[in-house]
Order: C-alpha cells, then sequence, then structure tokens
C-alpha cells in the first residue's frame, strides 16, 4: 500500500513539475526549432537570466510572432558570443545559424536593449553591448554591390555612351 501512494505521489509531481513549465518548454522549443539548435542553448541562457527575467523572456516568446523570434534569436546571439564565448569561431557560428534560420543577420538597437533588459541579472555594461553591436555589424557588414555602374564604371556594348 505504501508502495502504491510513493507512486502516486511520484505521478502527481511529474504531472505537475510538466504543467509548470509548459509555458518554458513550449518557449524554448519555438526558438530551438526555428534556429535548428540545440535546446541546451536557450534553456542555459534561460537559467543564467534569472527567475524574473528568464520569465519575461518566455513571456515575449510566447508572442509567437516572426519579430519575437528574431528578437530573441538576437538576445541568444548577444549572450552566446558576448557572454559565453567571445571567439571568432563563435561569431561566425552563431551568424551563420541566424543566416540558416532565415533570421535578421544584422543586430540593432533593440536587440541591445532586449539584452540589457533580459540579461539584467549577469550586469552587462550598455557601452561594452554598443561596442559588440558595432564590432559585429562590421564583421558582417554585406559586401558592396559590384555592380560597375554603382561605382560610375559604366560599359556599354557598342562602346557609345548615351547622349545626355
Amino acid at each position: 500500500m505504501i508502495w502504491l501512494i510513493l507512486a502516486t505521489m511520484v505521478v502527481v509531481f511529474l504531472i505537475g513539475f510538466r504543467i509548470l513549465n509548459s509555458d518554458a518548454r513550449r518557449a524554448s522549443q519555438a526558438l530551438t526549432r526555428r534556429l535548428n539548435i540545440e535546446p541546451l542553448y536557450v534553456e542555459s541562457m534561460l537559467s543564467q537570466m534569472g527567475k524574473i527575467p528568464g520569465g519575461e523572456f518566455v513571456n515575449y516568446l510566447l508572442h509567437d510572432s516572426e519579430s519575437h523570434l528574431g528578437n530573441a534569436a538576437g538576445v541568444l546571439l548577444i549572450y552566446q558570443t558576448l557572454i559565453v564565448d567571445d571567439a571568432e569561431e563563435s561569431l561566425v557560428f552563431w551568424h551563420s545559424v541566424l543566416r540558416k534560420a532565415r533570421l535578421p543577420t544584422e543586430l540593432t538597437h533593440k536587440h541591445v536593449r532586449l539584452a540589457l533588459a533580459f540579461l539584467r541579472e549577469l550586469e552587462p555594461e550598455a557601452d561594452e553591448l554598443a561596442a559588440y553591436r558595432q564590432r559585429y555589424n562590421a564583421l558582417f557588414a554585406s559586401a558592396p554591390n559590384a555592380d560597375p555602374a554603382v561605382n560610375g564604371n559604366v560599359y556599354y556594348l557598342d562602346g557609345l555612351a548615351p547622349k545626355n
């Protein structure tokens, strides 16, 4: 009889645990599915955020819109490449993750503000985040247009320029 009571308590505990954490799990899965990454990356960020900012991040992700996913991916990029591993290989990896997910790869002021809000318990410096944003965007800035007309080097097939 005692075993039946203990087994019932374990089952109730597991079901309760799953219900209490369903929003966080659903939000984490939405982001990891979109980015095609392991859930470990998002879950470790959520645990480092703290209870209140982590809950705010989960609620932000539950809006389930493209812009919210893109912004959350930007916060994850900042967390993974500035706080966890600031090596250039990490920058290249996370840039390619965003590119493959067809999300904006440029970091904006909004990404920095969201990172400051959600990662506030890690106490990131606003100046450091702004400098990081500029460094990241400069590193992955799109190449200038190779079209000769852009540079004023217009070539005509017949060798004659049009009359002005």
